[in-house]
């Protein structure tokens, strides 16, 4: 992980731009961190989806996932496999797919912090369309401090209007 150190020139603007490399340990553990939240990314969109269709519909089927994320029903039959090993949900054959316990709160948190995100983006000028893509890599990515301080800047938007 680096910061950028930006030297000023005798006018004051920027003239070079040098990286600054953090301590070794403390770079590996921002990489650590990055790469498990690779690994939970799809899984909560999974279940964020889920969640959604259920709570719209009444149901989540495979067929519905698979289009709405873009996926061969291959890909959801493995990745639902992997989601009921983890205790995240329960299937039935040729019935919905059912969230668990551990699975709803998982969702309703990806929920939470993926509309923290968007109203974040879009407090700072970012349109909808793009705020919401965006938001779907930030969501996962970014730390509750992070998360906090982006709730911080909507509320006070919210309020200076």
């Amino acid at each position: 992980m680096r910061g950028i150190r930006v030297a000023k020139d005798t006018r004051g603007r920027a003239a070079k731009v040098a990286p600054v490399l953090v301590e070794p340990d403390e770079q590996a553990d921002h990489h650590r961190q990055t790469r498990l939240a690779r690994q939970t990314e799809i899984a909560e969109d999974y279940v964020e989806l889920i969640a959604d269709l259920i709570d719209s519909t009444g149901e989540a089927r495979s067929a519905d996932i698979s289009r709405r994320l873009g996926v061969t029903h291959a890909s959801v039959t493995k990745m639902v496999a992997r989601l009921q090993q983890s205790g995240l949900v329960t299937t039935q054959p040729y019935r919905a797919i059912f969230l668990t316990d551990e699975g709803r709160r998982i969702a309703e948190e990806s929920r939470r912090r993926h509309q923290i995100v968007v109203a974040f983006l879009q407090a700072i000028g970012v349109s909808e369309d793009v705020a919401r893509a965006d938001a779907e890599g930030i969501e996962h990515h970014v730390s509750e401090e992070t998360l906090a301080a982006f709730e911080r800047v909507v509320t006070e938007r919210g309020r200076s209007r």
